[in-house]
């Protein structure tokens, strides 16, 4: 027994020399930790700490002004607008510049004073349900809290008549299945573009393929369309089945839709080739892959909103091309957004691929030399 253990107890520590004599292995297996702990920590949060908003005031009395004073004394809610004409709630809205919009209509004082009760609407955007609802969780607490401070009244003075934009009930699917459309394909396309010249290389091909009557770019290109239409197919699959399997409506037009997908998995085919590049076998590729992707998915905005992540968080951002692909997917799926709308998204997403591309053919050659 005693010689059986002595045996097992170098055969492990065999392994852990093998693990960890290679430097690059420990830092593999101690720097992802260290820092995907700390992206959950402070980017995956529900919590609502910054809450745009806009206020519609048509009746400028002072009860109005007190409940608007007490939202405002939260340190959660901050004013972006106050409006004076209802036509300016959508463009608000719609940009995203606002999570939600107060209403007090003209006789809200003279109702509150004379009869003891009065609506109060609030216009959330639904377009990410869980901050939706967290927002109107909020606002119900501070509508109760005011309704207190106001004697002899027996029902509740103040009641909320509320209104999600572009999900009406607020159904998380809603929120998450047009996030996937994105997200999803890039986790596939990512892998398949690592993988490519990685295999080659392991599997010995990549000097047959040097031989061949094709340039070093053309075989870049040859790496990169099969990924892309993959991608594409993937996203047009999660989609179909989005519509007509979980019944989330399509409000915008899918040409929209496709030319953001394209151009974002132009951007994700360009990160993948610069892994490819950099690898010197599958394995390396795929774990470079997974180390990247949880960072990307994560602070991408798929399940928690990017304003609510640290203001360092929120700049790194904009070099993660799946937080505009979501945006982009999101706008033209739910609100029907036009190409116009929603031309700012591409900006990062053609950026990514514009250096990305080009970095990858220069690894290439740089390897092949």
């Amino acid at each position: 027994m005693i010689d059986y253990l002595y045996r097992l107890a170098n055969l492990c520590r065999k392994e852990f020399l093998a693990v960890l004599k290679d430097p690059a292995n420990r830092v593999i297996l101690i720097a992802p930790v260290i820092l995907q702990t700390l992206l959950f920590g402070y980017g995956a949060t529900f919590d609502l700490n910054d809450v745009p908003y806009a206020v519609l005031d048509q009746s400028r009395g002072e009860l109005s002004m007190r409940l608007l004073a007490r939202l405002d004394g939260t340190g959660r809610f901050h004013r972006v607008a106050t409006l004076h004409s209802p036509a300016r709630i959508a463009d608000l809205i719609d940009a995203g510049d606002a999570l939600l919009v107060l209403h007090f209509a003209a006789d809200f004082d003279s109702r509150l004073s004379s009869r003891g009760s009065a609506p109060l609407q609030v216009l959330l955007d639904g377009r990410n349900s869980t901050t939706a609802g967290n927002a109107a969780a909020q606002i119900r607490e501070v509508v109760a809290n005011f309704n207190a401070t106001l004697p002899g009244v027996a029902s509740p003075p103040v009641t909320l008549e509320t209104r999600a934009w572009f999900n009406p009930n607020l159904e998380t699917r809603w929120n998450i299945l047009p996030g996937l459309i994105a997200s999803l394909s890039m986790i596939q396309v990512m892998m398949l573009a690592a993988l490519s010249v990685a295999r080659e290389r392991e599997q010995g091909t990549f000097d047959q393929l040097l031989v061949t009557p094709v340039s070093p770019s053309q075989i870049m290109i040859g790496k990169a369309l099969p990924a892309i239409v993959i991608g594409l197919l993937q996203s047009a699959l999660v989609m179909l089945i989005s519509i007509h399997w979980f019944d989330v409506p399509m409000a915008g037009a899918w040409p929209a839709l496709a030319v953001g997908l394209l151009v974002f998995t132009v951007a994700v085919v360009g990160v993948g080739l610069s892994i490819s590049a950099l690898s010197a076998n599958m394995q390396q590729a795929m774990l470079y892959t997974f180390v990247l992707l949880v960072p990307l998915v994560l602070l991408s905005g798929l399940a928690t909103p990017v304003r609510n992540m640290p203001e360092a968080f929120q700049i790194a951002t904009h070099a993660n091309p799946l937080r505009f692909a979501i945006d982009l997917v999101r706008r033209v799926y739910l609100e029907g957004a036009p190409l116009e709308q929603v031309w700012r998204d591409f900006i990062p997403m053609v950026c990514v691929a514009a250096l990305t591309l080009p970095l990858a053919a220069w690894l290439f050659r740089n390897r092949l030399a």
